[in-house]
C-alpha cells in the first residue's frame, strides 16, 4: 500500500551532507594517516552510492517534464528536460557481450603492444571525459560560493556549419553552438588544469577524484528503465564477472596493467615498499560501484514514486519512506564486506558481482514480497516508449 508524503519545501537530508563529508574526509585523511583499507573502502563506496542515488531523483522531474507535465513559463513555453540515458532490454542483454569484447581487446592490447603507449592513449581519453565529469560535478559548488551575477551570467553562441556531406551521412547542418555560465566556465578551467596534472603524474589520489566523479555523474544521469531490465543486466554481469575472474587471467591482468581512473585505489600502508619504492594499493573497479548503483538509484526512485513524492520541483533532501533503497544498500554493503573477507582469507582476487548481485536482487525481491508489492515493483517503468504507448491507448 502506497504512502503519500508531501515533503517540506525546504529541509536538509543530513545523511547526504554527512556522505559528502565522509568522501572528502577519507580522501584527505588516507593521505596523512594509515586508514584500514577495508574501512576506507566500505565507508567511501557507501557514501558515494548514497549521494549519487539521491542526486538521481532529479531524473523523476526530468521524466515528468518530458511528458509535458512541467508548468509553462511567462511566455507559455514549457521547460525542456536535460538529456539522460535509459537502458533498453536489448542493450541489457547485449551488455555482457560488449563488455567481454572490450575487456578482451584491452587484454590483447597489453599482450601485443607497448604497455606504456596503451596507457598513454587510454589516460588521454579518460582525461578528456574526466574533465567534463569534474566540470559538471563542481559547477554547482561554484554557483553557491561565487557572486550570483558572475556565477549565473551566461555566454551563448549559435554556430551551425553547412557540411558538404550527403544528408544520409552527415545529417542536418552541424550544430556547434555553446552556452555556459560563469560557474561552469570556472569549473571547466579548474578541471582542465587538474586533468593535465593527473596526466603528468598519474597520482593515485587524483585518480580517485576522477573515479568518484565518474561514479557520481554516471549514477545520477542513467536510468535502467525498469526493474526487470535491471535484473537482466545484473544477472548477465554476474556470469560475466565470474567467467573473466575465475575462468581466465584477463580481468586481473587488465585491472593491474591499466593505469587509468577506471578503479578507486585504497592504500594498504603509507610506508613505501622497500623493493618498488611505491606504496601498496588495493583497488575496486568502478563497475562494482556504478552497476549496482544504477539498480539502487532505480529502487530509490521507485520508493519516491510509491510514496507519491511530488516530481516538480524535485527535492533530493525530501523525507519519505525508502524501504527498497535502504534494504538494498545494506545488502550491498554486506555483499561487499563478504567479498573483502573472502579475498583476504584466500589471498586471491574475487569477482565482486558474485556477491553483490544476489545481495541486491535478493534484498529487493524479499522487500517486495514482505510488503506485498511484487507486482507494483515489476510494473514500475521509466521507459519513454512505454509511457508514450500508454498515452496513445
Amino acid at each position: 500500500m502506497s504512502e503519500t508524503v508531501k515533503p517540506a519545501a525546504s529541509g536538509t537530508n543530513y545523511l547526504i551532507v554527512a556522505s559528502y563529508l565522509v568522501i572528502v574526509g577519507l580522501w584527505i585523511s588516507c593521505q596523512l594517516v594509515d586508514v584500514p583499507y577495508v574501512v576506507n573502502l566500505l565507508f567511501l563506496v557507501t557514501s558515494i552510492l548514497y549521494v549519487a542515488c539521491h542526486k538521481s531523483l532529479i531524473l523523476r522531474e526530468e521524466q515528468a517534464i518530458s511528458r509535458g507535465e512541467g508548468p509553462p513559463d511567462d511566455d507559455g513555453n514549457r521547460p525542456e528536460a536535460q538529456p539522460s540515458e535509459t537502458l533498453k532490454k536489448e542493450d541489457a542483454m547485449q551488455f555482457p557481450l560488449v563488455g567481454s569484447a572490450s575487456l578482451f581487446s584491452l587484454y590483447c592490447a597489453f599482450k601485443f603492444f607497448d604497455k606504456d603507449m596503451v596507457n598513454l592513449l587510454i589516460s588521454g581519453y579518460f582525461c578528456l571525459i574526466g574533465c567534463l565529469a569534474l566540470t559538471v560535478t563542481f559547477a554547482p559548488v561554484f554557483e553557491k560560493v561565487l557572486p550570483s551575477k558572475f556565477a549565473n551570467g551566461t555566454v551563448a553562441k549559435e554556430i551551425k556549419i553547412n557540411h558538404p556531406l550527403p544528408k544520409f551521412i552527415g545529417g542536418e547542418p552541424w550544430d556547434l553552438g555553446f552556452e555556459f555560465s560563469g560557474a561552469e566556465a570556472l569549473s571547466f578551467l579548474g578541471s582542465a588544469v587538474f586533468c593535465v596534472f593527473y596526466f603528468k603524474t598519474r597520482h593515485w589520489t587524483m585518480n580517485n577524484v576522477l573515479g568518484i566523479a565518474f561514479c557520481l555523474q554516471g549514477i545520477e544521469r542513467f536510468s535502467l528503465g525498469t526493474y526487470k531490465i535491471g535484473a537482466i543486466l545484473l544477472v548477465g554481469l554476474f556470469f560475466y564477472d565470474i567467467f573473466w575472474v575465475f575462468g581466465t587471467d584477463v580481468m586481473v591482468t587488465v585491472a593491474k596493467n591499466l593505469d587509468g581512473p577506471i578503479k578507486i585505489l585504497f592504500p594498504r600502508s603509507l610506508i613505501p615498499n622497500e623493493t618498488t619504492g611505491k606504496i601498496e594499493l588495493s583497488l575496486l573497479g568502478l563497475g562494482d560501484i556504478v552497476i549496482p548503483g544504477f539498480f539502487l538509484a532505480l529502487l530509490l526512485r521507485f520508493d519516491a514514486a510509491n510514496a507519491s513524492v511530488p516530481t516538480i520541483p524535485t527535492n533530493i533532501h525530501a523525507s519519505f519512506p525508502k524501504p527498497y533503497f535502504h534494504s538494498c544498500l545494506l545488502a550491498y554493503v554486506a555483499g561487499l564486506a563478504t567479498t573483502l573477507v573472502v579475498m583476504i582469507k584466500f589471498e586471491a582476487a574475487q569477482p565482486a558481482l558474485l556477491y553483490l548481485v544476489p545481495a541486491c536482487l535478493g534484498s529487493s525481491l524479499l522487500c517486495a514480497v514482505v510488503r506485498g508489492e511484487l507486482k507494483t515493483l515489476f510494473a514500475y517503468s521509466e521507459e519513454e516508449e512505454e509511457r508514450d504507448d500508454k498515452k496513445e491507448e
